[in-house]
């Protein structure tokens, strides 16, 4: 598969993420303004603080290395299929391991929320944690979906599988609000037994077709997908599993960085579980541009960085044409991200308390709610930049450079666990968010120096993506001000009228931040146009 093939598909695996996201989002954003008018805060804090952590623990240990390590590896021609789902079947065996360690701590070494509130937390616990280990069986088909860009397979079974929650979960919550967390818990078990139902069946028609046979696809039966040994094959290919124990050092650290507010506060009970379900719906709305476009475009062009580039070489000792197209798409990409990392954080300022406001009335924009939104919209710009620097960086270094950043995710996940904590203590859930602020930004600025240091002896410098043009940040600080005289004239006390005011004022300078970027940002315009939209890739291509 050629370069620009590469480049095509993982574009359009980004683009159809990010419709999904879109939906993903919309769908929860809907699910929890429907919720919070049936059940309590307590109840939502339990279930999206302390029983997510504990699926998104499971799965993320249980996988995330042998992803990383898989999709990087299986770029080359040196590795065998047969070997790698082999590799992949042992997240099963780790997954029932760490379940049985995580269901331990929930149950004994935590705090029980309140019965009478939160009922049924001991069955839930157990019940999440078999959702993940439930997830774990399509881990070998997923890597084989993501490796051959079957994009619309993802769409598609997530799609079904989180529409199946979404009904699930209203049902339940109308007609037998008394089960408690039960009601989360099955829902969680539908989403995922959806999810490995989808690529089981998939995978069950499509191998030994003609559509297979005419991809060339590497495996041809529905044995091949079990583990099984190769005749003069190792079991697993050793130098993968090395890879994947690095990365597998790496995803811990990475776990405690990207949940670490809600290890803090599981573990060191520094809110109440109310506070806890008003702060984990004010990250969630906040963070919903982040999850639905930075982490689609991050997940999709890792995979096209780690098939362009060779790991662990410098760029004079590889294709340069390759180094060349990598580069333009960090420089668009980082671009891309920039100018909506800004955006946000520019109006979030001023439409935070509105938005708390409509959504979930004066449970959420009452107290400390607008502050969270105000400063989470600064802390989407980080996040953005963050995203597409390390999946830049991990798909190119070493497997001695990943061990080595090991020791600087060490540094940064026992950091931010202290900062966490006492800015907590000082902050209230603000602290959260400017622990995460610091440590977001010592990550980029290592990313940063690996890139600069990566392409300095070469002609290309794709950092000057970070450099958006002075009549953008001219329009971006415009706006800034004007919405923010905005709110302090028109919202949110004086009525509807005058809320829209404040919304079609808003409007109007956006308007005018989307005339600067289609004026100066030619090069970002037309990534977006021939990369990232599908039906006007599909026409010029």
């Amino acid at each position: 598969m050629s370069t620009q093939d590469v480049l095509k598909n993982a574009s359009t695996l980004a683009s159809y993420n990010v419709l999904l996201q879109v939906m993903f989002r919309v769908l929860t954003f809907l699910l929890n303004a429907f919720t919070l008018r049936f059940v309590s805060k307590e109840l939502i804090g339990v279930v999206n603080v302390r029983l997510t952590l504990l699926y998104s623990t499971l799965v993320f240990l249980s996988r995330e290395a042998f992803r990383r390590a898989c999709l990087s590896g299986v770029s080359g021609t040196n590795h065998s299929w047969r070997q790698v789902i082999n590799l992949l079947w042992l997240t099963l065996p780790l997954g029932v391991l760490w379940a049985a360690l995580l269901v331990c701590v929930w149950l004994w070494l935590l705090e029980v929320p309140d019965p009478l509130t939160v009922p049924y937390y001991g069955p839930a616990v157990v019940l999440f944690a078999l959702s993940g280990v439930q997830e774990l069986l399509a881990e070998p088909l997923w890597v084989l979906a993501q490796a051959h860009m079957f994009v619309r397979l993802k769409v598609v079974a997530e799609s079904l599988a989180m529409i199946a929650k979404c009904s699930m979960t209203v049902v339940l919550v109308v007609f037998a609000c008394e089960w408690g967390l039960y009601i989360f818990s099955a829902a969680h078990l539908v989403y995922t037994g959806f999810l490995v139902l989808c690529y089981a069946v998939y995978f069950i028609r499509f191998l030994g077709s003609q559509e297979a046979a005419k991809k060339g696809f590497p495996l041809h039966r529905v044995g091949d997908l079990l583990p099984c040994r190769a005749d003069g094959e190792p079991l697993v290919d050793w130098t993968l599993a090395r890879l994947t124990w690095s990365f597998f050092k790496q995803s811990f650290l990475k776990q405690i960085l990207t949940e670490g507010e809600r290890y803090v506060m599981t573990f060191l009970n520094v809110l109440s579980f109310g506070d806890q379900g008003v702060y984990d719906i004010v990250n969630n709305l906040g963070s919903m541009v982040a999850r639905f476009i930075f982490l689609p475009i991050e997940e999709s062009f890792y995979i096209f960085f780690a098939k362009v580039l060779e790991r662990g070489r410098d760029v004079k000792s590889q294709k340069q044409e390759d180094v060349a197209i990598a580069a333009e798409v960090l420089e668009c990409l980082l671009k891309l991200v920039l100018v909506v990392g800004l955006i946000i954080s520019v109006f979030g300022y001023a439409y935070s308390y509105l938005a708390l406001d409509i959504y979930g009335g004066s449970l959420l924009s009452s107290g400390a709610g607008p502050t969270l939104l105000r400063c989470y919209s600064c802390y989407v710009l980080l996040l953005a930049v963050n995203g597409v620097t390390e999946c830049f960086v991990f798909a190119a270094m070493s497997q001695k450079e990943v061990d080595r950043y090991n020791l600087v995710m060490l540094a940064l996940s026992l950091s931010f666990l202290f900062l966490s904590y006492m800015l907590t203590w000082w902050a209230g859930g603000v602290g959260f968010i400017l622990a995460n602020c610091l440590n977001m930004g010592l990550r980029i600025l290592h990313s940063l120096l690996y890139i600069r240091r990566y392409f300095q002896s070469s002609q290309w410098k794709p950092l000057r993506g970070l450099l958006p043009s002075p009549l953008l940040l001219l329009a971006l600080a415009v706006s800034a001000v004007v919405t923010a005289l905005s709110e302090g004239v028109f919202c949110c006390d004086s009525g509807w009228l005058l809320r829209l005011v404040h919304i079609a004022v808003g409007a109007a300078c956006l308007l005018g931040v989307f005339v600067a970027v289609l004026l100066t940002e030619t090069q970002l315009i037309q990534f977006v146009r021939t990369q990232l939209m599908p039906q006007y890739r599909k026409k010029h291509t």
